[in-house]
């Protein structure tokens, strides 16, 4: 999982102004001042490595609506576009994007099968999937980018329901500040 994150722990809205206004929330693009080559290095990465991709559908959408015709000179351009990717709604019935399976039923189910097909699942943005998906002890790693920013109120990647062990891997800092942290879930937690 990869998830741009405030100090605080927010995580909605992060690329856009109109991204996701759920509850009022009106500090949408707060990643747009920090970017660099450091961060961007590692959202390139995180993409890469990725044998498929999975989002929850307003991440889908948004994701749908700009990567089939993004610059083909991206990296993350045509691994987006030719990967796998499943997206969970109860709403969404077909799926434009190429290669895109629409999973609805038991969420937990599907991608717990999902983890025995592929060795590396990317997921981005989604934060009710991610809520379901770490109380089920689904997600190994997380890729967190943390912008050096409180924005207050928002939907917040860790609610507080699901303790979590992790272990810190890899960490580094951009030229802007943001802090970049992969963790594993520790040996031994759920």
């Amino acid at each position: 999982m990869t998830a741009f994150v405030t100090l605080d722990g927010v995580i909605q809205a992060p690329g856009f102004r109109e991204e996701d206004r759920d509850g009022g929330f009106e500090r949408g693009g707060w990643i747009q001042p920090y970017a660099d080559s450091t961060v961007d290095d590692r959202a390139v990465r995180s993409v890469l490595a990725a044998d498929a991709l999975l989002l929850g559908r307003r991440s889908y959408e948004l994701l749908s609506g700009y990567w089939p015709t993004a610059d083909p000179d991206d990296p993350r351009t045509g691994k987006l576009n030719d990967q796998p990717k499943y997206v969970v709604s109860h709403t969404l019935k077909t799926a434009e994007w190429s290669n895109t399976t629409v999973l609805d039923g038991d969420v937990v189910e599907q991608v717990a099968a999902l983890k025995e097909q592929y060795d590396e699942i990317s997921i981005w943005g989604s934060s009710r999937l991610i809520a379901v998906l770490l109380e089920h002890g689904l997600i190994d790693e997380f890729v967190l980018l943390v912008y050096p920013i409180v924005v207050g109120g928002g939907k917040r990647l860790f609610n507080g329901d699901t303790p979590l062990n992790l272990e810190l891997i890899e960490t580094t800092v951009s030229g802007t500040g943001v802090a970049i942290h992969t963790y594993r879930r520790a040996a031994g937690t759920a």
